[in-house]
């Protein structure tokens, strides 16, 4: 997948950092958030991450001596601190309400305004507050798509309708999610699949793996943010061996990015995928009419 030609070059970055020890703390907070439910040890994670990296950034301060704290491009000089302090205020956001999948009005209302706050405030603080401008949005990146990428989301159809349908349906996870059969139901939920499909790649992609980005090479970022990623599919639903699926695809988002940045094209691989699991869900719960569609 070739590089997006507007893609803006990220500085060498050294292949090793004690940052790593602060990004990992506030990263492993999603596990205690999401997976193991003890809030508390999420909380100490973020905030032992925060200090540690505050007094990394003292440290190199005083190492220093008085600097610029603005680059010659103009932009702020990237801060360790305050970009894990974004990635903490989104996950604290989201934290603050249960995850298991519903579809009653309330739950839209919930789910709406944690999860779109975890996008907007780190945002919002960002570029108001922090004045980094840090978190963006690239919606086009290198321009048009290339022969391979288009291909690719055929490909994506394809082991969609091949992993998930067996996934789903062998393991018993579709049981996480809510009988749907009735007309309202099944349209609720393909608009909650395809309304928390684009929240992941705006909160995971564009601000977790882009935050960390800025401090450390791609495959330590990507690491670090499929950690929260794969953290957040599990309580929304993905469990039993769902992780053999979740960290590979959190991998692949962040790769794609990388190569694009572009965000039209990651949410249209992820809606892809999420198209799959939105009829094999319907199917689970209603097996007979969809059984001509897939193999399990």
């Amino acid at each position: 997948m070739p590089a997006s030609p507007a893609a803006a070059p990220v500085a060498t970055l050294p292949a090793w950092s004690w940052h790593l020890a602060p990004a990992l703390l506030v990263c492993l907070a999603a596990p205690a958030f999401f997976v193991l439910r003890v809030p508390w040890v999420g909380w100490v994670l973020l905030a032992a991450g925060l200090a540690v990296a505050l007094m990394m950034e003292r440290s190199d301060a005083a190492t220093r001596g008085p600097v610029d704290d603005v680059a010659e491009s103009g932009a702020r000089r990237p801060s360790i601190l305050r970009d894990l302090s974004l990635i903490a205020i989104g996950m604290l956001i989201v934290s603050a309400i249960p995850l298991e999948a519903e579809l009653d009005n309330v739950a839209f209302v919930r789910f709406g305004l944690a999860l779109g706050g975890a996008v907007a405030v780190p945002y919002v603080i960002s570029r108001w507050a922090y004045r980094d401008y840090a978190i963006r949005f690239p919606w086009r990146g290198g321009g048009r798509w290339t022969a391979f990428q288009w291909t690719w989301l055929a490909v994506v159809l394809v082991l969609g309708w091949l992993i998930l349908p067996f996934y789903f349906i062998t393991s018993g996870v579709y049981l996480n999610w809510p009988v749907v059969d009735t007309p309202d139901l099944i349209a609720r939920l393909f608009v909650g699949v395809g309304a928390v499909g684009i929240w992941d790649e705006l909160f995971f992609i564009c601000t977790c793996f882009a935050l960390l980005r800025r401090h450390f090479p791609f495959w330590q970022a990507n690491l670090l943010q499929m950690i929260v990623f794969v953290s957040f599919l599990w309580e929304l639903g993905y469990r039993a061996w769902g992780p053999v699926l979740t960290i590979p695809f959190a991998l692949l988002m962040g790769y794609i990015f990388m190569r694009t940045r572009s965000l039209a094209y990651v949410v249209t691989v992820h809606l892809l995928f999420d198209a799959v699991v939105f009829a094999v869900l319907v199917h689970a719960h209603n097996p007979g009419p969809m059984d001509w569609l897939f193999l399990v």
